[in-house]
């Protein structure tokens, strides 16, 4: 167990950072919005506006098929699974933990994007 010198508040306000700064770096463009909340050995990761706009149009043009929806989300699945090992490493840097395991999803509707990260152990504040 490592004992964390910020506060919970301190912690997600960081991770959301970094997030960001990985979005930005890795995926080209960064979420208009982001926020982190810590739950035992749980982080959730909302990220807003996450889509570009040709990814908007290809979600639009598909609407009563959900092939531009399915391609989307498969291309942002493949490219976070290809990405995995830094993003844990960016947690872990943070939160002290080990990465047990993360899992992610993203709206094509609202161009939201949940990632969730589980440790194996809870922060301390």
């Amino acid at each position: 167990m490592k004992l964390n010198l910020l506060s919970k508040g301190a912690l997600e306000a960081k991770i959301s950072e970094a997030i960001i700064n990985f979005e930005k770096e890795y995926m080209g463009r960064g979420p208009l919005e982001a926020k982190t909340y810590i739950f035992d050995d749980i982080v959730l990761v909302r990220l807003k506006g996450v889509l570009t706009k040709a990814e908007h149009q290809l979600a639009g043009v598909c609407q009563n098929n959900s092939e531009g929806r399915d391609l989307i989300k498969k291309m942002r699945q493949a490219l976070i699974e290809k990405a995995r090992p830094l993003l844990e490493a960016v947690v872990e840097d943070i939160v002290g933990f080990r990465v047990l395991s993360l899992h992610t999803d993203i709206s094509t509707v609202t161009g939201e994007r949940i990632i969730i990260f589980t440790l194996t152990e809870s922060p301390k504040f």
